[in-house]
């Protein structure tokens, strides 16, 4: 079983950046960690994906160019990088993880085994 611990969340303003981070309480490099968010009244969307072994990274369309995911194995974290952020980008922000070997779409929340807290992140036009 992994546990995680979403921080950094916060309010800036519209242009602004954020890092988010997750510390995973074991960081195994058979696992992916994804990064989710989700706004009152809609659905959880995915945002990225990375898999630890390889470093390799998937990104929703809507997010390429703007957000970027990174690990330091040293702190058993993920990070996601997230800049020129918009008013719709506020949410509440998870992350998630799971087998690589599980994992047939990694932008599907549904996918994932484990989650962490969330944490809010607003930011004003």
């Amino acid at each position: 079983e992994v546990q995680l611990q979403a921080s950094g969340g916060g309010l800036v303003q519209a242009g602004g950046s954020l890092r988010l981070s997750c510390e995973a309480s074991r960081f195994d490099d058979d696992y992916a960690i994804g990064w989710f968010r989700q706004a009152p009244g809609k659905e959880r969307e995915g945002l990225s994906s990375i898999y630890l072994r390889h470093g390799s990274t998937d990104y929703a369309d809507f997010v390429k160019g703007r957000f970027t995911t990174s690990t330091d194995t040293t702190k058993n974290t993920v990070y996601l990088q997230m800049n020129s952020l918009k008013p719709e980008d506020t949410a509440v922000y998870y992350c998630a993880a799971v087998l690589w070997e599980e994992l047939n779409d990694p932008l599907v929340a549904n996918e994932y085994d484990y989650w962490g807290q969330g944490t809010q992140v607003t930011v004003s036009s």
